[in-house]
């Protein structure tokens, strides 16, 4: 297979990169000659992989993720490692130890997290689409933020081989473009069924989006336009859901009454999964190399306590007390039957409606330091992070502005009929094109 060599020098005003790199592509495939770029949490051989902390500093993969070889044999070239919250704990991007990413539409104001750097590529033009992935939002949010599409697949559609996780049973990889169709054509090459991963599903994406949402049934949840939802973003997503009205789909109000306590499930879920899987980075098996003149509880304690950032050590922190003897019950149990009610809510919706739709983020993009208080921070997640419970697809499309700023719209679907979000979201955007 013939080989051509791609030089890519963006001009990066907004910190989206944490490394750049030409990179040979393959001259035929789907992707053949196109500049992809991947978050820096997904495994890529011989290219720094960093998780955006001081303790991943200097390591490089000896392999690649299921999905980058897929790229990578698709034709695509991977042109560098986008900036991120550290190991994908946060919803700005200010939480990288290698300084914030700005958002393309304004600089003063944050691209949304985890992955920003991927949303600020794309938005500033430096490339057409981009990796990233999705815990509770970590896709859907940064698209609203930035303007552009984003897809959290449904859970084991793209295989989490070569993710270096935070928490296995929330996070997916996925797709993000300008477009849906740049969206569409990224699902087609990373989505299918991968030996090495233990949740890996064989549905193969071969889906081409149409704009035909006639006789589709849209749920319409109360709590996606309750209180915390900014009125202004409300009315732009409002105004959406008639568009998609005019379009011929029939609109159903509908209630999630578990997502009174999604969010707090959430964060016991990942930050529980966060405790045992960052346990690795002990300055033995990854991170920087322990003193060993001193004991090892010493050297554990100060090789991660200099690795690792203010948002990372509380997130391990939670999670090792809910874990802990004699709360795990109290908190890490409950959390999971919430979970479990969370997904029976989506499940009962969906005997009756075709896809759900409401905001992707109940504000526009924050100002930078805005959210200095973790739980303002937290609290932002509230209308994502159910639909990383349930394991469903969920897409965010830009559907306007309020403030002057990007509104997402989101859109949600039964498990495993990611074709029908792409189709809905794919009617809208060329409805206002």
């Amino acid at each position: 297979m013939a080989e051509k060599s791609i030089v890519f020098e963006p001009d990066d005003k907004y910190n989206a990169f944490l490394t750049v790199c030409s990179r040979p592509s393959h001259t035929d495939g789907k992707l053949a000659g196109v500049a992809v770029a991947v978050k820096d949490n997904i495994s890529t051989r011989g290219i720094e992989t960093t998780c955006a902390s001081k303790i991943l500093k200097g390591y490089v993969p000896p392999y690649d993720a299921h999905a980058v070889e897929l790229l990578r044999k698709s034709g695509a070239a991977i042109v560098g490692k986008t900036n991120m919250d550290e190991f994908g704990m946060g919803t700005t991007t200010e939480n990288s130890a290698f300084g914030p990413t700005l958002n393309p539409c304004d600089t003063g104001r944050v691209p949304g997290g985890s992955s920003g750097g991927s949303a600020a590529a794309i938005a500033g033009g430096m490339v057409k689409m981009a990796l990233g992935t999705d815990t509770g939002g970590s896709i859907r949010c940064p698209a609203a933020f930035c303007g552009i599409t984003g897809l959290k697949p449904s859970y084991g559609r793209v295989s989490r081989y070569g993710l270096i996780a935070y928490a296995n049973s929330l996070e997916q990889i996925g797709p993000m473009g300008k477009t849906v169709s740049d969206v569409s054509t990224l699902m087609q090459v990373i989505a299918g069924y991968d030996r090495h991963d233990s949740t890996s599903h064989n549905k193969p994406y071969t889906h081409t989006p149409h704009a035909d949402v006639k006789g589709l049934k849209i749920g319409i949840p109360q709590e996606y336009f309750g209180a915390g939802v900014d009125p202004a973003v409300a009315g732009v997503v409002k105004k959406a859901i008639g568009r998609l009205e005019e379009l011929g789909a029939t609109t159903v109000p509908c209630s999630i009454p578990s997502m009174e306590y999604a969010l707090a499930a959430y964060y016991v879920t990942c930050t529980c999964e966060a405790s045992s899987n960052l346990a690795r980075f002990d300055g033995v098996r990854y991170g920087p190399a322990a003193d060993t003149k001193k004991s090892w509880h010493e050297a554990y304690q100060e090789v991660r306590r200099a690795g690792f950032g203010t948002e990372v050590r509380r997130r391990i922190m939670l999670g090792t007390f809910a874990l802990s003897s004699g709360y795990y019950g109290k908190y890490y149990a409950k959390a999971q039957v919430a979970r479990e009610n969370v997904r029976k809510d989506f499940q009962r919706i969906f005997a009756d409606v075709d896809v759900i739709v409401g905001p992707t983020m109940p504000t526009i993009a924050f100002r930078l330091g805005e959210k200095s208080d973790p739980l303002s921070m937290y609290l932002a997640d509230i209308l994502t992070v159910p639909a990383n419970l349930a394991g469903i697809p969920a897409i965010s499309v830009p559907c306007g502005k309020a403030g002057g700023m990007p509104v997402g719209l989101q859109i949600m679907g039964r498990y495993f009929e990611d074709e029908r979000v792409i189709d809905v979201a794919y009617a809208y955007e060329q409805a206002v094109v």
